[in-house]
């Protein structure tokens, strides 16, 4: 029997993917799995690598792949059709890695080749394997008895189902509220691109005037150029209240009751496998040494920001209330005298910035920027099956034009699509006897679309967005590792993961870089010299309030799991987070934590410290750039061998020293932030 949801050219075939297609598909590659496991563990005697451990990769790879275009599917394509599908095969797939994991007979394959004379011939990336294996079998549970084994795998059962509802509540509450608008003095402040975004919203939906949306595209410009403060009000709080108590649609699809299971399973999953609380349990797995390493790290970074983000709160304070009379600048001020202040101080914004950065010359710029430092070529691929027209395709080759890696590109917001953006795997770089597979990613953003005749237009805050994951998405594409379990990103400790992408941002603040990605879209004019100037003098704006925004999130995350206790209040916590390290409090309506997406339905418990952590990582090895130069070669090549082509085949500690000569330092982070050490 075939399996529909794997096109044997080697990529998924969206076009063809109908929905009751999957479960038959996810319930013939379990059911193989299990049958082709109970042969393996029967017919060998003396378990070797090339006779246990490679097929076990296989099996896994299989599942993986058959699993990946349906998750990806429900992320940007969501349909009533697919959900119910999705969340019947979610759990399939779910109980199955549980079952492995759990699966005492395969954790003695792993065991007898660690402890085998064999194991020391096997190379980096073989043993890393085997160890983060045995890691993960203590991590699910292998040790207990098997009432405590059922009741972990039930936890991870239960919690797989709570991030999908999690997650839906979300895309659901973000998508029930619209707002249409028939008289244009309301939206005084926006550009015109802005406007023709919201009359097009409105002609896409039937309805005359602008319609306004909480999609990014939309719900941005308006808090940061919308003169209307009643609106800029009601946008915001719709916003901040999504999938809570609060707010326009208070109750519908509430996350508070989500958050608290969710909660107390961690706290119980934790317990069982012998951690005090899931911040432990969490950081077993991670970079940093302990959850009071994590904690330090968090509490000296706040007491370094505070000073300064306080200090640029009062001054928006005193710039508000002397341009407009202000006396109580409230949270969906903050945005739009943010801009109105940094127009003030440097003559610049994103608006203004907008028409130099078409689309169709920022990404052939960003191409041509991964030439310079990795040598090389991105090459666009058409007649490719893809989820929606809007979606491109491209191939990587190196500077022999060996094809080292292809991804689909999903730039622009929609209805069915959640927002944010990411890097996913579709496909992991595998050597068989056959062939070598290479990668493939899905590199997603929800940018502005075209309007009208225009191009696409980015902001310079969009380009960074782009970079970010195009950095994640060249871990995934140029790694030489060929074993998939630590291909690419695969094996990296989440709070290294990072590294790659934000280093990636650093060249968006280049002119030597910016003058290949940008070109007025009428004019084709560079962006000028004046301009960039603004951009660059205006790059730390507000960096202490930005600092203090994620290290809110970072440590509300961190101390929830880290002191959660059967009785803990959750906004009571994120209170008093807020009063250690933000200079300008939510009213009391914001429920942030409803949408905490990231947290509550990703992969960042007791990780979202990851981004501040990798953040030092990533200014440390860019600063080794500046000294040889950003598009020196020799330097490319350096982090491309060690860091990149690594993936996760050793430990990033070990790779980080590889590529700069030492540990990492936080002092480039806090130069580049202009937060003095």
């Amino acid at each position: 029997m075939s399996n529909p949801l794997i096109d044997m050219q080697g990529l998924p075939p969206f076009s063809q993917l109908a929905p009751e297609h999957v479960i038959p598909a996810i319930q013939q590659v379990i059911a193989e799995n299990h049958q082709n496991a109970d042969e393996l563990l029967k017919n060998v005697e003396h378990y070797t690598w090339n006779n246990a451990i490679t097929p076990l990769n296989e099996f896994k790879d299989r599942l993986d792949r058959t699993w990946s275009p349906i998750e990806h599917l429900h992320n940007v394509a969501d349909t009533e059709a697919l959900r119910p599908v999705y969340k019947e095969a979610l759990q399939l797939v779910t109980a199955y890695r549980n079952e492995i994991k759990q699966d005492k007979r395969l954790y003695k394959i792993y065991q007898t080749i660690a402890n085998s004379a064999e194991y020391e011939q096997l190379d980096d990336a073989q043993q890393k394997i085997i160890q983060d294996a045995l890691r993960d079998f203590r991590l699910s549970g292998i040790d207990l008895d098997a009432d405590k084994q059922a009741r972990f795998m039930e936890i991870q059962n239960q919690l797989s189902a709570l991030f999908t509802k999690f997650s839906e509540h979300v895309l659901d509450s973000t998508k029930a509220w619209q707002k249409q608008v028939f008289d244009k003095s309301l939206l005084v402040g926006l550009s015109d691109t802005v406007l023709e975004l919201l009359a097009q919203n409105a002609t896409q939906a039937n309805m005359e005037g602008w319609l306004l949306t909480l999609d990014a595209p939309c719900y941005l410009p308006i808090m940061r150029y919308a003169s209307n403060r009643e609106l800029r009000r009601e946008m915001y709080e719709a916003y901040v209240t999504r999938a809570s108590s609060q707010g326009p649609h208070a109750g519908q699809r509430d996350n508070a009751s989500v958050i608290a299971e969710i909660l107390v399973l961690r706290h119980e999953l934790s317990n069982l496998v012998g951690f005090d609380n899931y911040a432990e349990y969490s950081v077993y797995t991670k970079m940093a040494e302990s959850a009071d390493q994590v904690m330090q790290f968090l509490n000296d970074l706040s007491a370094k920001t505070k000073l300064m983000a306080k200090k640029e709160a009062e001054e928006l304070k005193a710039f508000a209330k002397t341009r407009d009379g202000l006396e109580d600048l409230a949270l969906w001020d903050v945005p739009y005298y943010s801009e109105k202040l940094r127009e003030h101080q440097y003559a610049i914004s994103q608006e203004i910035l907008r028409p130099y950065f078409p689309l169709s010359k920022v990404l052939p710029g960003l191409f041509a920027i991964t030439q310079k430092l990795y040598g090389i070529t991105v090459q666009a691929q058409t007649n490719i099956d893809v989820w929606h027209p809007e979606v491109q395709f491209f191939s990587i080759y190196d500077e022999v034009g060996e094809l080292r890696g292809q991804f689909y590109l999903d730039l622009y917001a929609r209805q069915s699509k959640r927002g944010g953006a990411w890097m996913d795997e579709c496909i992991n770089r595998k050597r068989s006897k056959q062939s070598l597979r290479v990668p493939v990613a899905y590199l997603v953003c929800n940018f502005t679309p075209p309007i009208g005749e225009k191009p696409a237009l980015l902001t310079h805050e969009e380009i960074r967005t782009l970079f970010h994951e195009f950095g994640h998405g060249l871990h995934h594409m140029l790694t030489k590792i060929e074993h998939p379990p630590v291909a690419g990103i695969n094996g990296v400790a989440w709070d290294a993961v990072e590294l790659p992408s934000q280093f990636m941002e650093n060249w968006c603040w280049e002119k030597e870089a910016l003058d290949l990605f940008s070109a007025h879209y009428e004019t084709g004019e560079l962006l000028p010299q004046d301009l960039f100037d603004k951009l660059y003098a205006a790059k730390n704006f507000q960096a202490g309030l930005f600092m203090a925004r994620q290290l809110e999130f970072a440590l509300f995350d961190f101390r929830l799991h880290k002191e959660y206790t059967p009785d803990i209040d959750v906004q009571a916590l994120i209170n008093e987070v807020r009063t250690q390290v933000t200079a300008l409090k939510p009213p009391e309506f914001n429920r942030f934590q409803n949408s905490f997406s990231h947290i509550f339905a990703g992969g960042y418990a007791a990780g979202y410290y990851s981004y501040k952590w990798a953040e030092v990582l990533s200014a440390d090895a860019f600063e080794k750039f500046e000294e040889n130069g950003i598009f020196d070669r020799q330097t490319g090549q350096a982090f491309m061998q060690n860091i990149l082509e690594k993936g996760g085949s050793q430990e990033p500690m070990v790779l980080f020293v590889a590529f700069r000569g030492r540990g990492p330092k936080i002092d480039a982070l806090l130069r580049r932030c202009g937060i003095a050490a």
